[in-house]
């Protein structure tokens, strides 16, 4: 549960990250227009949301929180933590505490993540390392903790803001699905996965009526969305069912809402309960003098 929640978390967190972009074919990362991204910090309330018996889950509360800031020339940071305290059948407790932090180069060219897990306050997991993407294409990952491996990924491989920004220009150009694999150094930075991502019709502003107090009080009734829904499948395998499904509503300006994670067994709901809007920074010309 641990790592698969910070997998997906992080996943919400890089769509969210997106603001209107000046949207062209969903492959293309360099786009004739810059695409600016809208740094924010977003707060949202986790409950459950259905559980089966077999998971054993009988409740889970909790926060997440995550900050984007950063830009095209210094490169996009993202740092997220989330606490959860999980009930079982039996009533115990147990709380689960993820803290991660990402940086990727604005050109999807160099990757660094880093993330720890800790469990009722002892530290747990600890995964740190960094990916280079080629001339070839190909994808080099140099890991550090939890021990110092090396892996090459071929293939169209994307980092998360890659994958982000894919995923808006795909809704901006109407299509309907986006399929990609994707790496951001889950799973002990161990794994690449297949998603698949439906996106459904563009709500038009002005029609929505049941808008937390922050999405009313940050205009996002205003903006065009779209109802978004990505499984996660492990790659190579061929299984035809997800590892795991996020379904959120995805706005124009980046932020999402009505986040929804179906982990099988049981899923979660995502409450937006914060937003605040980051000062953005501006890119210097490096031809400019002082």
């Amino acid at each position: 549960m641990v790592s698969v929640a910070w997998r997906v978390i992080l996943t919400i967190a890089s769509a969210a990250m997106l603001a209107g972009g000046l949207a062209r074919p969903a492959e293309a990362f360099a786009a004739k227009e810059p695409i600016k991204l809208t740094p924010h910090r977003a707060v949202y309330e986790v409950t459950l949301d259905d559980a089966r018996s077999a998971s054993g889950i009988t409740g889970i509360d909790g926060r997440m929180v995550f900050e984007f800031t950063g830009s095209e020339c210094d490169g996009y940071t993202l740092n997220m933590r989330m606490v959860t305290q999980m009930t079982d059948s039996q009533g115990q407790t147990n709380l689960t505490d993820l803290r991660s932090s990402t940086w990727e180069q604005g050109d999807g060219q160099k990757f660094r993540f880093q993330s720890a897990q800790y469990l009722n306050d002892k530290l747990g997991d600890v995964t740190m390392g960094r990916a280079t993407r080629n001339p070839d294409a190909a994808v080099q990952v140099k890991l550090s903790q939890p021990s110092h491996a090396e892996l090459n990924l071929s293939g169209k491989v994307l980092f998360p803001t890659q994958h982000s920004l894919a995923l808006m220009n795909a809704a901006l150009d109407g299509q309907d699905l986006l399929q990609a694999q994707i790496y951001d150094g889950s799973e002990k930075g161990q794994k690449v996965y297949e998603t698949t991502a439906f996106i459904g019709k563009p709500v038009a502003p002005g029609t929505e009526d049941k808008l937390e107090d922050p999405a009313k009080e940050k205009g996002l009734a205003g903006l065009v969305s779209w109802p978004v829904s990505i499984g996660y499948f492990e790659s190579k395998t061929g299984d035809l069912t997800p590892s795991y499904q996020i379904d959120f509503r995805l706005y124009a300006n980046g932020v999402s809402r009505e986040l929804l994670i179906d982990y099988g067994d049981f899923s979660v709901h995502g409450t937006l309960t914060s937003l605040e809007y980051l000062k953005a920074a501006e890119c210097r010309d490096p031809t400019a003098t002082r």
